[in-house]
């Protein structure tokens, strides 16, 4: 979060300003100011969280509707047969889709996992190399 705004959820002669104002003016507004500056850091992971359960509530809920959905007639045989055929398709590429993005998901966390690795390897690398520039050679203690 960018610590040099004006309205950061902080204890700043603005925001207090605002919530003795919000309480003047109408009380539920100073209240909700005092929470914004208590809690407001905790507003983005919570927001992050609750977004992450409902999707996956609701993708959940589409998956199972996919599998129950209740076959509506309209009366012509061909429609209805033409209708069922189209939905199928529709949920194989959806479960192809979602297959797709676990899949993507898991290359994203191994890509991270390497670039994690690779700068915690160079890391210790400028370790070693400047602890043998500031105390000499160094030796090196191998585990059997």
């Amino acid at each position: 979060m960018n610590q040099s705004a004006l309205l950061r959820p902080d204890w700043t002669p603005a925001t207090v300003a605002l919530m003795i104002l919000g309480f003047m003016v109408f009380w539920p507004l100073g209240l909700a100011m005092l929470a914004y500056i208590i809690f407001g850091e905790r507003l983005r992971g919570f927001k992050r969280d609750v977004n992450q359960a409902t999707d996956g509530f609701f993708s959940s809920c589409r998956r199972s509707h996919g599998r129950h959905r209740p076959h509506f007639s309209t009366g012509n045989v061909a429609f209805d047969d033409w209708r069922k055929a189209e939905l199928d398709r529709m949920e194989e590429e959806r479960r192809k889709l979602d297959e797709m993005r676990e899949e993507f998901d898991s290359y994203l966390r191994e890509l991270r996992r390497a670039k994690d690795q690779e700068e915690f390897d160079r890391f210790m690398r400028e370790r070693k190399n400047n602890r043998r520039d500031d105390n000499g050679p160094v030796a090196e203690y191998q585990t059997p």
